[in-house]
């Protein structure tokens, strides 16, 4: 009787330190999970298409932390692990708000660069590509900058040895011109849009090729100003009021849940 007694008293023991908090002998590890087999919200927090297991480590690491002693401490535990998993979904829609803003701004050249520098001309934003703002790199624009700045001047002499005149001023105006103009030109000259004429390469550059190289020169140096106007438009703010408020309720819900968790602990620990 006595050895069934004591075989008894032992696995009621095994027993209650497989319920009871294990900070009382030290080894946590074999019911670290506990709160993850017997938790009550695990099944409703993860949504069918989310990743099960991504959770799990989360909910793992906080029982983990937090070893809790009792159903109450693993249903706060666990209510810890929800609210952080609902927070990474505000941040998920967050994110996903702000690429539908800014697929719509960079399809409003028109509006958007003009608004970013509003005293200057030439920003119409015609047959601008805001990708390519958004997408370049500082050393990119800086060569972008470069690039419009010459093309601007050699178009800018071109005119001004047009309106000189001369034997041999179509000549030296076209050397003038850098190669990409100049085959822009000759592109016009083979459609019979211009003649091939001091006149017609006057009228040419002072009604396609300068408004033209203008427009770039000001898109290039306000690109700076052009990236942060369609990032701002395509922000949106006010869209994302609700979720900032829910944000916040979250927060709030995760401090006093927390705070819970270690009242419970401290009393149980006194």
């Amino acid at each position: 009787m006595a050895t069934i007694e004591a075989e008894t008293t032992k696995e009621a023991v095994l027993v209650t330190r497989d319920e009871e908090p294990v900070s009382r002998t030290g080894n946590y590890e074999p019911v670290r999970f506990n709160a993850m087999k017997h938790g009550i919200l695990s099944r409703l927090v993860v949504l069918a298409h989310e990743d099960h297991a991504e959770y799990g480590d989360l909910l793992a690491a906080l029982v983990e932390e937090h070893r809790p002693g009792g159903m109450t401490e693993r249903h706060l535990v666990e209510e810890l692990a929800a609210i952080i998993w609902r927070k990474r979904r505000v941040l998920m829609a967050e994110g996903a708000k702000i690429n539908e803003g800014l697929r719509n701004a960079v399809n409003s050249p028109k509006s958007i660069m003009p608004s970013a520098a509003p005293f200057q001309r030439g920003m119409s934003g015609e047959n601008a590509d805001l990708r390519e703002v958004l997408d370049a790199t500082p050393s990119e624009i800086a060569e972008r900058q470069r690039d419009a700045e010459i093309d601007l001047s050699a178009t800018q002499k071109a005119a001004a040895i047009l309106r000189k005149g001369g034997p041999k001023a179509y000549t030296k105006a076209l050397r003038a011109l850098i190669q990409e103009s100049r085959d822009w030109w000759d592109e016009h000259v083979e459609e019979e849009e211009y003649p091939a004429t001091i006149e017609g390469l006057a009228q040419f550059i002072r009604e396609v090729l300068e408004p033209v190289c203008i427009r770039m020169a000001h898109e290039a140096r306000f690109a700076p100003a052009i990236k942060a106007q369609t990032l701002g438009e395509g922000l949106q703010a006010h869209r994302l009021e609700k979720l900032n408020r829910y944000e916040t309720h979250l927060d709030r819900k995760f401090e006093r849940t927390l705070a819970m968790l270690l009242k419970l602990k401290d009393l149980r620990g006194a």
